[in-house]
């Protein structure tokens, strides 16, 4: 089940909760009992998308066929 983090907007107080994903969007009251709670993005979503984008970067297009580009393949079979 994952785990979600909200903080709570009166006490500023942060607080994880598992629940299932159709329920992340739900309220969530925080330990103190104060109903006004955000949901924040979780630190994996952040570094995922990171990480994500840096092994992105290093990726090269296969050498041969002339660089391509907007054809079926890229390269010199479509005419």
């Amino acid at each position: 089940m994952p785990r979600y983090e909200y903080r709570c907007r009166a006490c500023g107080t942060t607080f994880e909760l598992n629940r299932p994903m159709a329920e992340s969007s739900a309220p969530a009251s925080c330990p103190d009992g104060h109903e006004d709670t955000v949901k924040l993005l979780s630190t994996v979503a952040v570094t995922g998308a990171s990480s994500a984008s840096s092994s992105a970067s290093s990726v090269r297009p296969p050498s041969g066929g002339g660089g391509g580009g907007g054809g079926c393949c890229g390269g010199g079979c479509c005419g």
